[in-house]
């Protein structure tokens, strides 16, 4: 598959832009797992143009991460337009605009996935996000609103009439947020328009192997992407490319997937400070599918998720790997 120049190769699997997730180091060690192409955590084009430190620091990408995505939001053109030449600039590979979003800070006001109530606003964003930059622009985007207004096949075909160069579906409306069950059939049916004639990159749901490979066989999308299935576990990469490659790779070990977290942990003490890139990383914690179905791990948990110094922590994860390991004896 490609989007415009860039070569992601056959079935290609990305990491979902995600705020507080897809930060530089986890988008990297993603990629190393064997993501095809990672996307930047939210950028606010009001609050890239007003200079704000936080904002501008998402726009850091390392060279062994890409090819990379930087997404921006926003409610007006302007904005949207000055914040893409600055996004520009910071050299991604390509520019992705957010129209799927549901939180209410960034729908309620009228972005993200609030653009489904104005397709026309949305439609004048795109273009001229368009016009104004060289790279690539994409859109990743929902099935519509609500149950009443799946609009997502002619809209495809819209946007693509802007002049993007790839589009990525989310199968569920604004209204579901990240309830319920995400529609591939309805994935399905914009890829089946024949007008459509941009790669199209299918999202939702998207937690096993096998859950991508059947995306592909199935619903026929030109790529995939996976979104809170890799928050604390970037080795679904691995075991996705595996089983859509059939090259036998065996899963990582458990000793290798604590490696990765405590990499994960480290970098954003580094990144950050020790006090707040502990709490920025206990999202991943929370999530990750290793401490599931430990035995009595209640307790061990809340002291993992209470740790506030680095040794702390680090002493705990040693003591979890630890029983993992006698159990699995």
């Amino acid at each position: 598959m490609k989007i415009a120049n860039i070569d992601l190769g056959p079935r290609p699997v990305m990491l979902a832009p995600m705020e507080d997730v897809t930060d530089r180091s986890f988008r990297l060690i993603c990629k190393e797992q064997g993501a095809s192409m990672v996307y930047t955590e939210f950028v606010s084009a009001d609050a890239l143009i007003r200079d704000i430190p936080a904002t501008v620091r998402k726009l850091s990408i390392d060279p062994g991460e890409r090819p990379t995505a930087i997404q921006i939001y926003g409610r007006e053109v302007e904005p949207m337009v000055e914040a893409a030449k600055i996004v520009e600039q910071a050299g991604p590979d390509l520019i992705d605009i957010n129209f799927g979003c549901p939180v209410k800070k960034v729908a309620g006001k009228g972005a993200g996935a609030g653009m489904l109530r104005d397709i026309p606003k949305m439609l004048s964003i795109t273009r001229a996000v368009v016009d104004a930059v060289k790279l690539p622009v994409t859109v990743k985007t929902r099935l519509g609103w609500d149950h009443e207004s799946k609009i997502i096949v002619d809209l495809a075909e819209q946007l693509q009439d802007c002049g993007i160069c790839a589009l990525t579906v989310h199968g569920r409306t604004r209204s579901q947020m990240y309830t319920g069950s995400a529609d591939w059939e309805m994935i399905a049916r914009v890829k089946e328009n024949p007008r459509l004639k941009i790669p199209l990159i299918g999202n939702g749901d998207i937690t096993t192997p096998e859950a991508a490979r059947e995306a592909f066989d199935r619903y026929g999308v030109d790529g995939v992407m996976v979104g809170r299935a890799s928050i604390g576990a970037p080795w679904i990469f691995h075991d996705i490319r595996a089983e859509i490659d059939g090259n036998g790779a065996a899963p990582l070990s458990v000793g290798e997937r604590f490696s990765l977290l405590r990499r994960q942990i480290r970098e954003s003490v580094d990144r950050i400070d020790e006090y707040r890139g502990i709490l920025h990383i206990r999202r991943h914690l929370a999530a990750s599918p290793l401490f599931k179905g430990i035995s009595h791990f209640r307790d061990t948990r809340i002291r993992m998720l209470r740790a506030s110094t680095l040794d702390e922590l680090m002493e705990v994860l040693a003591q979890v790997e630890e029983l993992i390991s006698n159990q699995s004896l």
